[in-house]
């Protein structure tokens, strides 16, 4: 079923990856800011940020989504790429995309304050493990990430 969603090229270049995965960190940093003032912006900015690590952890394996769903393939590609020991992890994701679909296309969507937080601490996960695994292939890359949770 991924060989329809993806096609297989050369990596992308280390300067690409880095740069989505700086933005990651800068989305999760907005995040800190306001996770006790905006639930839906938070829930936005750290699903944003797991978009953009997990496209670059798709990107760093030599695969580019190719079929329309671009987030959807993210999400099933970085579950494929990390496996079993994160599936909750990337499980969350794919409810956080759903949500985030609901959120975009559909009026009246709910949102609690235990959602976003718990999102937010996901991403955290989430950006924290890519950048280790893309860390242990490149350990060239230098991104600081300090971010806690609370």
């Amino acid at each position: 079923m991924l060989d329809r969603m993806i096609k297989r090229f050369e990596k992308a270049g280390i300067v690409q990856i880095e740069a989505l995965l700086k933005e990651a960190i800068l989305d999760l940093e907005e995040a800190k800011r306001i996770v006790n003032l905006a639930e839906r912006a938070t829930y936005l900015l750290a699903y944003n940020a797991m978009l953009k690590a997990g496209r670059a952890l798709v990107l760093f394996h030599g695969y580019v989504p190719d079929d329309g769903a671009q987030h959807k393939t993210v999400v099933e590609m970085t579950g494929a790429i990390l496996g079993d020991k994160y599936k909750n992890l990337t499980e969350q994701f794919e409810t956080m995309r759903r949500k985030r679909n609901e959120m975009t296309y559909e009026a009246g969507g709910l949102l609690s304050r235990s959602e976003a937080q718990k999102a937010f601490s996901d991403a955290i996960s989430l950006v924290k493990k890519i950048l280790t695994e893309v860390k242990s292939q490149n350990p060239q890359l230098e991104l600081k990430f300090d971010l806690n949770d609370k």
